[in-house]
């Protein structure tokens, strides 16, 4: 499990959220327990589909995959 900075702010009636380490990852829910889970599944969906899209794009046999770990 990862962590990210998810921000959240009330606009209106409803709320909108980001995440600050992954362009992209955003959305929005009319309140903030509906923002929150849709901002997770948003981010799983980018991790997802990046992760697909690097693997389809390496089709050499000279790729080495490995787990990175940086603590910030």
């Amino acid at each position: 499990m990862e962590r990210f900075t998810a921000v959240y702010e009330k606009i209106d009636d409803s709320w909108i959220a980001y995440v600050e380490e992954l362009p992209g990852a955003n959305t929005q829910g009319e309140t903030l327990a509906e923002t929150r889970e849709n901002l997770k599944e948003a981010v799983q969906l980018i991790i997802e589909t990046n992760r697909e899209i690097a693997r389809r794009q390496s089709h050499s046999n000279n790729v080495i995959r490995e787990e990175l770990l940086v603590p910030v």
